[in-house]
């Protein structure tokens, strides 16, 4: 049996490659410093997985920002206005142009937008969306692929496996744009593939000349529903490819099964299937059916998504399953997708309790695993007698199960997830109690988490400020941050969130049942690391969380103060999530801990409270079959964390980055008051679904991009309010940026801010008198 991997984390133990990114963007360190830490990491991760035993080691899967962005720039799928970065500027590089796309470019007189972004399928992942005009172009255009192949070659000794997104799978993630890079619905993206297929076809023969023996190809939609214009363009792509191509072709699928695409999947003529068995492991059956002959048979039985050691007992039974009927020679061991959404190493975590250390795994502990699972299939049973103990302790550990928690769950009534009236007699009690003009302004949440913010915290855990200190130092910073959203003449403010490391963190650090790492880091997009907290058993909240700081704000300021809080679902979709029970059940207790702090927040006096959940979309199935039932807990959980107030305190929430065309019915069913969207990158393509559903609540579609620094002009912002006016109601539009500001410097936070006022007082300014309500 050979192992192998699907890839590795590329940011570094320590976060070295968020680092060194921000301090080239900051111009703090030239292009070869950040290209020496760059090949440093990647040689640590060839080297640690080469020791781990693994077979088959992958490259290309190192990316500065994001894979999905190294493939546009590999095949030359450059939208047009980053020409000027690439051929007017003398001194800028590839990775100049590269970051311009994923940035944004506002130098040398230009400014260029950011390419869209969006959630990796259902992971807390964000990719840069290709853009694809009718008369696409490919090209190689980056040799950064066939360098780290040789690279790799030469650290490790071995031949490696390079990782590529598939041909079908690139089209599929893309969007067709005009040339004037608008939305164009006049052609099909996956009619390029024609186009597309000869430079991928040059592509792998230069692998092969370079000395390459497999190629992992990654075709996750293949786990996703297709049409059968897609289907056919599998078959097509592949064929060509074999036709024309002499390597080994390892077709890699993950994030759920095969279901009715296993026939199509099996029959490609590729040399290896990899398949996840963690996500699915039931699909094992009908893909040992329909696998052909000579076809390898990638076994995905270590979960590559969450850090519960795995359980070889069960991995065991469906490797077993898998050698009775095709033979142990076509079978390869891995990881069920890659690894990149795992922590690096759980060995440098020794502030966790050792026996509940001793239930999980990070990336360099998978790698043992898959290795361990092959040890064990050649007869070393001690490594499956360790692992039965571990996996036995967790099961029966008393410390993990609460029975009243358990209870509260099993009591909830359908009365607990409703709000006391409709939404339009809502609003009007809200508006009468506010008294806010057209077009409010507000902002997210979070204000830039500057460098010094984060000192005071680190002083604080080192025990080199007390806790007296450190919250004086916050309150200053806080009382800062009112003033500035005072001058800038926003409507509703908030207290800038200085108290707080991470949206999730922050309250699962106050909530029992969640445990934390010291370096459990993991990408969430370009040089944005999160680190989850582990959801080890049942949630349930001890205490107020958020009251004392948002009251010492309100206190501050005679404008309205939001309240700021992190919804259930979103708190269970960006943790590692406990395995052991089902997720619905789990969520509906971190949704009744929320409940409890609304409830506090509302009786301390706070009159908007916002829960945000960006990750509703985040959390859908892949298949549309499966979607209705994950909705109907997931907004189940939002309403029972929000239905406990007033009809006069409003509830807004936020979503970012995903698509709501497909789910507009469940987000109009979380009857949340206010929604704050993303919509800046896609110049306002989002709010499309909100208006051909008629979205009855009010809604605040973000004009400002955060994840640029760029700073949007006045005009800029007023064109996308003129798109919002022409598809919503004017009553209902809020204004406000897309995401919360926590990674921006405070003068771009202000200019654009400013900015963002001025383009909503003059939308004001030139919209009718609204209907009376």
């Amino acid at each position: 049996m050979l192992t192998h991997n699907l890839g590795f984390p590329r940011i570094g133990a320590q976060r070295q490659l968020k680092k060194a990114c921000e301090q080239y963007w900051a111009g703090n360190i030239n292009r070869n410093e950040l290209v020496f830490a760059a090949k440093k990491i990647r040689e640590e991760n060839w080297l640690l997985q080469k020791q781990a035993g693994i077979d088959m080691i992958p490259c290309n899967d190192f990316s500065f920002y994001d894979q999905v962005l190294d493939m546009s720039l590999l095949l030359g799928v450059i939208p047009h206005r980053y020409t000027p970065v690439a051929t007017d500027i003398p001194q800028n590089a590839e990775i100049d142009l590269y970051f311009a796309m994923a940035r944004g470019y506002q130098q040398h007189g230009l400014d260029i937008t950011a390419m869209e972004m969006t959630k990796w399928f259902d992971t807390n992942y964000h990719y840069i969306v290709p853009e694809f005009i009718a008369a696409q172009q490919f090209r190689i255009l980056s040799d950064k692929l066939f360098h780290e192949f040789n690279e790799c070659q030469r650290v490790t000794g071995t031949t490696p496996k390079p990782v590529l997104i598939g041909p079908v799978s690139y089209l599929l993630l893309g969007k067709e744009k005009q040339s004037g890079e608008a939305a164009d619905s006049s052609f099909d993206k996956i009619d390029l593939l024609k186009q597309l297929l000869p430079v991928y076809i040059e592509v792998l023969k230069r692998l092969e000349e370079a000395g390459a023996e497999w190629v992992q190809l990654d075709e996750p939609f293949l786990a996703t529903d297709l049409t059968e214009k897609q289907q056919q363009a599998f078959q097509y792509a592949y064929k060509e490819i074999r036709k024309q191509c002499n390597l080994k072709i390892l077709l890699a699928t993950y994030f759920e099964g095969l279901q009715e695409n296993t026939s199509l999947a099996a029959n490609l003529p590729v040399c290896a299937l990899h398949i996840d068995l963690v996500r699915a492991p039931q699909q094992i059956d009908d893909v040992l059916k329909a696998i052909p002959p000579k076809m390898s048979l990638s076994l995905g039985v270590v979960d590559g998504r969450n850090i519960w050691k795995n359980d070889y007992s069960r991995s065991l039974a469906l490797i077993e399953k898998a050698r009775v009927a095709i033979g142990e020679e076509r079978i390869m061991l891995a990881p069920s997708c890659s690894l990149l959404h795992s922590p690096v190493d759980l060995d440098g975590e020794t502030a966790i309790d050792a026996e509940i250390r001793n239930w999980m795994a990070f990336a360099k502990q998978k790698l043992g695993e898959v290795t361990a699972l092959k040890q064990i299939v050649e007869g070393n049973a001690a490594l499956l007698a360790i692992n039965t103990r571990a996996i036995e302790s967790r099961r029966h550990s008393t410390r993990i199960h609460k029975q009243a928690v358990k209870d509260r769950v099993a009591a909830i009534k359908e009365a607990d997830a409703q709000r006391k009236s409709e939404f339009t007699v809502r609003q009007r009690i809200q508006q009468l109690r506010f008294n806010l003009p057209l077009f409010p302004t507000t902002t997210i949440g979070s204000f830039p988490q500057t460098d010094e913010i984060r000192q005071l915290r680190a002083k604080l855990k080192k025990g080199e400020l007390s806790q007296k200190q450190y919250e004086s130092e916050i309150e200053e910073a806080t009382v800062s941050a009112i003033r500035v959203q005072e001058e800038i003449g926003l409507d509703v403010l908030v207290h800038g969130e200085f108290e707080r490391n991470d949206m999730v963190e922050y309250f699962g650090e106050q909530l029992d049942g969640f445990l934390f790492t010291q370096n459990g880091w993991v990408q969430s997009y370009g040089s944005r690391c999160v680190k989850p907290p582990v959801i080890a058993g049942d949630v349930s909240r001890t205490g107020d969380m958020t009251v004392k700081w948002s009251c010492f704000a309100q206190a501050q300021t005679s404008k309205l103060m939001k309240g700021m809080l992190t919804g259930p679902v979103t708190i269970l979709q960006w943790s590692f999530v406990r395995d052991d029970q089902p997720r619905w059940q789990t969520a509906f207790q971190i949704a009744l801990a929320i409940r409890d702090e609304v409830m506090a927040l509302e009786k301390a006096g706070i009159r908007i409270i916002q829960i945000d959940e960006p990750a509703i979309r985040e959390g859908l199935p892949l298949r549309k079959k499966d979607g209705p039932a994950y909705l109907e807990w997931a907004v189940k959980a939002f309403r029972l964390s929000a239905s406990g107030v007033q009809d006069e305190t409003q509830i807004h929430t936020h979503m970012c980055y995903s698509e709501f065309n497909d789910i507009m019915e469940h987000i109009a069913k979380m009857d949340a008051d206010v929604i704050t969207i993303e919509t800046s990158r896609s110049q306002m393509e989002l709010l499309q679904a909100f208006a051909h559903f008629k979205y009855p609540n009010e809604i605040g579609p973000g004009v400002y991009d955060i994840h640029s620094p760029r700073v949007p002009t006045v005009e800029e912002m007023m064109y996308l309010l003129e798109k919002a006016v022409a598809l919503l109601p004017v009553k209902n539009i809020w204004v406000n940026p897309d995401c919360g500001l926590k990674t921006r410097r405070w003068t771009e936070t202000i200019a654009a801010l400013k900015n963002m006022v001025q383009a909503a007082q003059v939308t004001r300014e030139k919209a009718q008198e609204p209907e009376a309500v």
